[in-house]
């Protein structure tokens, strides 16, 4: 479309600002990916900021102070509203000037994010994703202002077999003198006209996808801007460092489960849809209820708090006997019980209702948590903040409770209550309202359903009975007799155990089964249960082939 002056002047504008909203939105959406600071609004406020001069610099601080920012921000936004509004008016008689318009936009938003430290050539891909789009839109939104159709006009119609008549005339038959007659009207292909109907409903949709695009940016880039200050955290060397591992924690055999979990194989069991991303500089821990004085601390305090390191199993009451929701890991906390000794614990009091940023919830028994054990406010998993996904920036570890009573992620509000007078999230789902774990064991080498060659070989796995520990492991096959198996040494009661057998394998097949015995003299249980309602029971066992 060249030429378009049948569109007004403010509908030329409000085209333009939408064009510029949506080509802000995609660029917002693109910097999501690629990172905040490639935001071409971002790179021109940084810009503004390095050429303005150092008096009018001191007066936006004086003036604004800690707004002062988001004034430029303002401002550079105001801007490029006029400047887009200015561009859709002159794309009205000339699509080309509002492309040029867009362009010359594109590259001072080009120029001002590679004038970045440590820019590199693919940081302008948002300012190019953006112009793009919004040339797009322009076009699109202006040819749809323009499609609405004039009044039909008059044309000269073709006249009888004897001959064509001039215009406004019709010849007959008969030739010279005969009777004239008006001209037929009918609808010429015409200028086309305004559709105000089209525009303003092209407009509505353009507003909503740049919307939808930024606030998807934003998100974005919130994500990565918390991912670095995760990553740039400086955890505190602990108070209370952890136990040195023995010699011989670790088997290092093939296939079975190694003595620490690492972050990235560790199991993921929640409520969570979404990973919740909370900000550390505004995280705020509430302890309230029934206590003497309720607590309030940040982040920041928590830290410099004295941290307690320590080594523990943790368990997901949904794990099926020889399932994969276990894992050990070394955390770094502060101990809960240091923190309800602040608040002055009431008595009567047996259960703390934890709550997660995105509202998930779990009862915790008093008297486990203040009985000694290394009970944590987590701040790091395996001498790294916590992942996201693991409840950055804090989250409760407990030993020796299932997860769904203790392990809240994302921890932002203890309550001290009462267990006659609180539920947690799963307790009325069916689920027991106090979890301790059950002395498990799995086998993880062989697998079920292996073949394997005749002779000596291994059969190893883990076992767990947190916070009282695993004292013995024993190993049969075909329902012979049980034999005990050797144990890897362990740095204390809370974590898993590896243990190993030698077995001469014989030909055929073959049932493999294990069981544990706690350290308190229980012996893991033949009696097979599901997980609900507080965790699944029974030996475990695998079937492999001999050849």
């Amino acid at each position: 479309m060249q030429k378009n002056e049948t569109v007004p002047a403010w509908a030329g504008a409000l085209a333009g600002l939408t064009a510029g909203a949506l080509a802000l939105g995609i660029a917002q959406l693109v910097a999501g990916l690629a990172g905040p600071e490639t935001f071409p609004v971002v790179a021109v406020g940084d810009a503004v900021v390095d050429l303005t001069p150092a008096p009018v610099k001191d007066f936006a601080i004086n003036t604004f102070g800690e707004n002062d920012k988001t004034v430029l921000i303002g401002g550079v936004l105001v801007v490029l509203a006029g400047i887009a509004a200015l561009i859709g008016v002159l794309a009205r008689r000339r699509l080309a000037y509002g492309y040029a318009g867009l362009a010359l936009f594109g590259v001072v938003g080009v120029a001002a994010v590679l004038t970045r430290p440590g820019a590199a050539a693919v940081d302008v891909l948002p300012t190019v994703a953006g112009v793009l789009c919004g040339g797009l839109a322009l076009g699109w939104l202006l040819r749809r202002a323009g499609s609405g159709r004039r009044t039909a006009t008059a044309g000269p119609e073709i006249g009888g077999a004897g001959g064509v008549g001039g215009e406004g005339s019709e010849v007959g038959a008969g030739g010279e003198g005969a009777v004239k007659r008006p001209a037929v009207m009918r609808a010429g292909v015409g200028e086309r006209g305004f559709d105000r109907r089209r525009l303003i409903t092209g407009v509505a949709g353009g507003i909503v996808v740049a919307g939808a695009s930024a606030a998807l940016g934003r998100q974005l880039g919130g994500r990565r801007e918390l991912a670095a200050t995760r990553g740039n955290l400086a955890l505190p060397r602990p108070a209370t460092p952890a136990r040195p591992l023995p010699p011989g924690t670790d088997f290092r055999i093939p296939g079975l489960s190694s003595f620490i979990t690492k972050n990235q194989d560790f199991y993921r069991v929640d409520t969570a849809l979404v990973v919740p991303q909370v900000d550390p500089r505004a995280w705020r821990l509430r302890i309230h209820g029934m206590v003497d004085r309720p607590v309030e601390i940040t982040y920041a305090e928590l830290l410099n708090l004295p941290l307690t390191e320590a080594d523990i199993t943790l368990t997901c009451v949904s794990n099926e006997v020889g399932g994969p929701y276990v894992g050990n890991a070394r955390w770094l906390g502060v101990r809960m019980a240091d923190l309800l000794r602040r608040a002055g614990l009431q008595s009567g009091a047996d259960m703390l209702l934890s709550t997660s940023d995105d509202g998930f919830t779990c009862g915790t028994p008093v008297d486990v948590v203040m009985d000694g054990r290394d009970a944590l406010f987590a701040i790091a998993m395996n001498g790294e903040a916590l992942p996201f996904e693991h409840g950055f920036p804090v989250r409760q570890v407990v030993p020796g409770l299932y997860g769904y009573v203790s392990a809240t992620k994302w921890v932002v509000d203890v309550k001290v209550t009462r267990f006659d007078q609180d539920q947690a999230y799963w307790t009325p789902r069916g689920w027991a309202a106090k979890g301790p774990i059950k002395t498990e064991s799995r086998i993880d080498v062989p697998k079920s359903g292996a073949s394997l060659k005749a002779g000596r070989t291994t059969i190893a796995g883990v076992a767990w009975a947190q916070h009282t520990g695993v004292d013995a492991v024993e190993v049969r096959v075909d329902r012979g007799e049980w034999r005990q198996a050797r144990l890897a040494a362990v740095p204390g009661p809370d974590t898993w155990r590896q243990w190993a057998l030698d077995w001469d394998a014989t030909p055929g097949e073959h049932m493999i089964e294990a069981r544990a015995t706690d350290a308190a003299g229980h012996t893991q249980t033949e009696r097979q249960a599901p997980p609900a309602p507080d965790g699944a029971s029974g030996w475990p066992a695998v079937t492999v082939q001999v050849a």
